[in-house]
């Protein structure tokens, strides 16, 4: 074969890699008020189980992802594992379903999985997570804080309780604060913190006026815990999507968003949780060894800035 034939077979239209989903109509419940929320989607989100192939960048690595079980968390565990790691996955009680699923597609890929269902919400059950690493591989080499909540008020601020400010913080917000405190004295030279921010975090859409506020936090709190920890050696990241398909959205937006999803950036289409995961296991390995405090934006060409 040509090189200009190798270079075809390689080359992609990125407006093109994936087609918009087929949302119209899709809506799900809640997140944690069923078994599973990825088997009920008409339009299944893309986790890499077909395409992603790793390259030992993480061999041997141990990884605590939360919010695992399905989304781009899913598609991190499945990358993670292709790379050589082995994984522990936190997730929301109940969704016991999705969470073995994504344990099939490790334990497919030859590594170790240990999942954990708890609500991180609690600061005991944070630190029972992280022990519970500990317990089982010794150390932490990446930990993912992907875990987050999040519900739209159309109505705006009026409509977002207090009980629902208090979850959204303590999800988003009080979770990573506390893992990253407790898996810190558990990591050495060469590990990685890697937390996800979102576009939102710059761009706030009104409807998700909490959850964009913690976004923001996440930023300014990596940059802020990269420079603290920065001369142990070990590095502090976080990954901005834009708009990706997962779960969270048909459980969590109005039909109107759900159907629209994504058209609004310059790619015309949303992202898929496989094209975000690649972006972790860039921040996650030594090919990343002299960025620390950056976030890395996945958003379809939306603007990330602060």
């Amino acid at each position: 074969m040509s090189d200009e034939g190798q270079s075809e077979q390689t080359r992609q239209d990125p407006t093109e890699v994936h087609e918009q989903p087929d949302t119209e109509g899709e809506q799900l419940p809640e997140p944690g008020d069923e078994a599973s929320v990825t088997s009920e989607m008409d339009e299944k989100p893309d986790h890499g189980e077909e395409t992603y192939r790793g390259h030992d960048r993480l061999l041997d690595q141990v990884a605590v992802i939360t919010g695992g079980d399905s989304g781009i968390g899913r598609a991190v565990a499945l990358a993670f594992a292709r790379e050589g790691a082995d994984v522990v996955i936190a997730y929301l009680d109940g969704e016991d379903e999705d969470a073995e699923e994504t344990a099939r597609l490790v334990e497919d890929a030859g590594r170790r999985v240990v999942l954990v269902p708890t609500d991180l919400v609690e600061e005991e059950a944070c630190r029972a997570l992280v022990d519970r690493a500990v317990e089982e591989f010794g150390r932490i080499d990446v930990l993912v804080n992907n875990a987050a909540y999040q519900m739209a008020q159309p109505g705006g601020i009026a409509d977002i309780t207090t009980e629902q400010l208090d979850r959204v913080m303590r999800t988003n917000i009080y979770a990573m604060f506390w893992l990253c405190k407790m898996a810190l004295p558990h990591m050495k030279a060469g590990a990685s913190i890697i937390n996800t921010s979102s576009v939102q975090s710059s761009s706030p859409s009104p409807e998700l006026l909490d959850y964009a506020t913690t976004k923001a936090g996440i930023v300014n709190f990596t940059r802020g815990l990269a420079q603290m920890v920065a001369e142990q050696g070990i590095r502090v990241n976080a990954v901005a999507p834009g708009p990706i398909w997962t779960p969270l959205i048909p459980a969590t937006m109005p039909p109107e968003k759900v159907e629209t999803f994504g058209q609004q950036t310059p790619m015309g289409r949303a992202g898929q949780p496989a094209e975000v995961a690649t972006a972790f296991v860039y921040l996650a390995s030594p090919e990343s060894s002299y960025i620390t405090g950056e976030v890395i934006a996945v958003t379809g060409g939306q603007p990330v800035t602060m």
